[in-house]
């Protein structure tokens, strides 16, 4: 349905090694960096293309959650190991989250903006 997705960042740098860390277990990686010189500085993650944006624009309000798809169970596992390694904050350790469905396996962490990022996969076993 999403074709990509951006969100703001106070430290775009801090972020930057953030989601490096925690988003190479599950097969994505920088794509694309923009830096104009005198703008925002914006960093594409993505396998082939730029999905996820990062970015030193407006300042956010409110509640962000994103989720990011796992290939397997050992993905998320490694998911929140590098997010913890990387200065994440603990929001749900892996697991099975029944009430979802029977199968739906995640993990929870806050970024350094305190943004609640998932990792998950919905394959049994």
């Amino acid at each position: 349905m999403l074709d990509h997705m951006g969100i703001a960042v106070r430290d775009v740098g801090r972020s930057r090694d953030f989601y490096l860390a925690v988003l190479a277990p599950l097969g994505y990686g920088i794509v694309m960096e923009a830096h104009p010189p005198g703008g925002h500085s914006y960093i594409g993650f993505g396998a082939m293309k730029p999905e996820f944006w990062i970015g030193d624009a407006a300042a956010r309000t409110g509640h962000l959650h994103v989720a990011f798809a796992a290939k397997d169970r050992a993905s998320v596992d490694a998911f929140h190991a590098a997010a913890l390694a990387a200065g994440g904050r603990d929001n749900g350790p892996p697991g099975l989250r029944p009430d979802y469905h029977p199968h739906y396996y995640a993990a929870f962490v806050f970024d350094p903006d305190g943004l609640n990022v998932e990792a998950v996969c919905h394959l049994p076993e």
